[in-house]
């Protein structure tokens, strides 16, 4: 006789216990102050129930997750920087970078830092040595101001258990005019908990990219991560991010930017790997005069769900944010983007922008726009959109009678529809990687 199983109605829970956090402070000689904030983010993990039937939230269901197999804290076994594909560590702009930073299943395999930005007292370190070895940079900035472990329950998780992670430091008035380049790799399946730190004082001006990836892999793996960009006040941070999992990995991450009076954020955020991505990427205009530009790139295919929420907080008037998303679907899969820009009461004459293209590219496939306003003055200027649209056969045919092959034909047409999200990228070398993503997913 056949039994029926149900699946559970709830989402389970990873398996972690407070010695797990215990033991993490203890491998790393973590100071007091870390130790104490680790244990308060476990409790309010404890706390807080797993997400599922929250606004945010009910349109996700990654109950398929394996925890048994996601759950297992990676550990390094001796890989090195020689396991990342070439493509993973080529230069952001021209033959040459400010930093370097590899990390290959939560080990720093590989570190520079030019000697240029040395002497203008740049710090660019994994986020543990900092804990460290700069405790006064690094206690004020750490989830106190722009992601806290109160966000969620993974932002809780994260915060009692992140394991590596990266801390990029420029000082007041100072311009570090070579960029600095991240890449997180990961060879063997399981959780990897990462953080990014980045700090730009008053004045200061950086270039960074940070950079995602992981080996294929049978079993399932977890990304539970972080990521702060504090942008000081008359600063100016260009950040751009590019995520690339294998297919079984589930991404949960907290994503915000801090930007100050007269500051300026330029964020590119692309993904296109994984097999299920729950990110939340957040901007906070916090001074007067503050201005941020949100770009990102998603395209999905065979059974890939990427769900993207954004936020634009204006907390200050007289504050800028215009984001522009633009995605494709094909085969099975789902994406699905809620968006929000939120004015708080008295914040006066700010502009704020917010569209989602989306693009889809079989008739399985779906995608989901959300656009929102949630406006509590009365002197602004904030509009939002969502467009849909197909491939059209007349433009494929004739580009096809001039013989050029129907994949050939239907490439163009999309790297058509993703040109204006492209231009607004100020690096050639992304671009192009964008590019060859696309070409990846509708040639092979």
């Amino acid at each position: 006789m056949a039994v029926i199983r149900r699946r559970s109605a709830l989402p389970q829970a990873p398996s972690y216990t407070l010695a797990d956090v215990h033991a993490l402070s203890d491998a790393h000689d973590e100071p007091q102050w870390l130790r104490a904030r680790r244990a308060a983010a476990w409790a309010i993990y404890q706390d807080t129930p797993m997400p599922y039937q929250e606004e945010e939230w009910r349109r996700t269901d990654y109950r398929h997750i394996r925890w048994d197999e996601a759950e297992r804290l990676t550990q390094a076994n001796g890989a090195t920087a020689a396991a990342v594909p070439g493509k993973n560590l080529a230069p952001l702009t021209g033959d040459e970078q400010g930093g370097l930073l590899v990390i290959v299943d939560g080990k720093v395999v590989r570190s520079e830092l030019a000697d240029e930005l040395c002497r203008q007292g740049v710090i660019f370190t994994d986020l543990q040595t900092a804990a460290r070895e700069h405790e006064t940079l690094v206690e004020p900035h750490l989830m106190t101001r722009a992601v806290r472990p109160a966000d969620g329950k993974f932002a809780a998780l994260h915060a009692a258990l992140w394991d590596y992670g990266v801390f990029a430091y420029v000082p007041r008035g100072k311009i570090a005019e070579l960029p600095l380049h991240v890449v997180c790799y990961s060879t063997r399946a399981g959780a990897a908990l990462g953080h990014v730190l980045v700090v730009a004082e008053d004045n200061a001006q950086a270039t960074m990219q940070v950079e995602y990836a992981s080996a294929e892999s049978a079993a399932q793996s977890a990304y539970i991560g972080a990521t702060e960009l504090i942008v000081g006040d008359a600063g100016n941070l260009r950040y751009v991010s590019l995520q690339d999992w294998n297919r079984e990995t589930f991404e949960f991450s907290h994503q915000r930017g801090i930007v100050g009076r007269d500051a300026q954020l330029d964020w590119v955020n692309g993904v296109m790997g994984s097999r299920l991505t729950k990110a939340f990427i957040e901007v906070d205009a916090v001074g007067t005069g503050a201005s941020a530009r949100v770009s990102g790139f998603f395209f999905a295919d065979r059974d890939q769900f990427f769900d993207l929420d954004t936020q634009q907080n204006h907390h200050a008037p007289l504050t800028n944010t215009d984001l522009l998303f633009k995605g494709a679907a094909r085969d099975r899969a789902r994406t699905l983007w809620q968006g929000m820009i939120k004015s708080l009461p008295q914040m006066q004459r700010i502009d704020g922008y917010q569209v989602c293209r989306n693009l889809l590219l079989s008739n399985e496939a779906r995608m989901d726009s959300i656009p929102g306003l949630e406006i509590e003055a009365d002197d602004v200027a904030c509009s939002h959109a969502a467009t849909f649209g197909t491939l059209e056969e007349e433009p494929i045919y004739y580009l096809m009678s001039r013989g050029i092959t129907r994949p050939q034909a239907q490439l163009m047409i999309i790297e058509g529809f993703f040109d204006e999200l492209l231009q607004r990228i100020p690096f050639e070398r992304v671009r192009r990687r964008l590019m060859n993503e696309i070409e990846a997913k509708i040639i092979g």
